[in-house]
């Protein structure tokens, strides 16, 4: 299938279609087809094993679908050396923290992912690397954790490190696997509140985030996708998608949504 684009259309920074993935004969995501614009920022919903981890795995380029095609930044997947690629998505992960070592400095854990390093001593780095790593701690308001110990953070101070530093190489794609996981509800809320800063700024790339509450969804994202065993239940403009009917399909329950301060809230019926 072609799609028409009328002249001087943005190019998608994300453009996946039919995408299917299959590992040891199950079917993991099947036919997503998923387009991120330009200015985006686009929340992924879903029960627990749906696919939404697998679907940034692959959009971050670390995961190749089974069929399917991926343009990032109107590059294709596979067309390309994936070693240029990668460096254009901001990927990171709850998860991630663990891989790193405590006694390394916030400033550090930011300014490596130039070179996609864990540690600085493995490429060199100069006084504009650390101003870039330490305006990036700034601008997500941990700039005064620059010299902390990244061990010594709290779940919330290292989750925003971790963001500042998905930020380093200014990516042309932002995804966010779950940065919520395991907060306290004043570290998620500090985090909720930093990513609906940051999704305000025209400078912000495209983002995608994946989470399993609305609770968790920043005020200011634009869109959603929900995913239901593997395939695509509904995606469009979170004012016209996220509904009642949607959410209790995609979670298999009823439930009541609730929106107030634009900030959403849902339980069971």
């Amino acid at each position: 299938m072609v799609e028409h684009r009328e002249p001087g259309a943005s190019i998608p920074a994300l453009d996946m279609r039919g995408v299917t993935l299959v590992r040891d004969g199950r079917t993991i995501l099947e036919g997503i087809d998923f387009t991120v614009l330009p200015a985006e920022r686009w929340v992924v919903l879903g029960r627990n094993g749906c696919g939404k981890t697998t679907l940034l795995q692959i959009a971050s380029l670390y995961l190749h679908p089974t069929s399917g095609t991926i343009d990032v930044l109107g590059i294709r997947l596979g067309r390309s050396d994936i070693r240029k690629l990668r460096p254009l998505v901001g990927f990171t992960s709850a998860g991630f923290a663990d891989m790193l070592r405590p006694a390394l400095k916030a400033r550090d854990v930011v300014m490596t992912a130039k070179n996609g390093a864990l540690e600085p001593w493995w490429h060199r780095y100069d006084a504009n690397d650390e101003a870039k790593a330490i305006g990036e701690l700034e601008r997500l308001g941990v700039g005064h954790l620059a010299d902390r110990p990244f061990g010594l953070l709290s779940s919330g101070e290292r989750q925003r490190v971790l963001l500042a530093r998905t930020l380093m190489t200014d990516p042309g794609l932002l995804l966010l696997d779950e940065p919520t996981a395991a907060l306290d509800l004043g570290g998620r809320e500090e985090l909720v509140s930093t990513l609906s800063r940051l999704a305000s700024f025209e400078t912000t790339p495209p983002t995608v985030l994946v989470t399993h509450h609305v609770e968790e969804i920043p005020e200011t994202f634009t869109h959603v996708l929900l995913l239901s065993e593997g395939r695509v239940l509904a995606r469009g403009p979170i004012e016209d998608t996220l509904t009642e009917a949607n959410l209790s399909s995609c979670f298999g329950l009823p439930v009541i949504l609730e929106r107030r301060d634009r900030r959403w809230t849902a339980r069971g019926r």
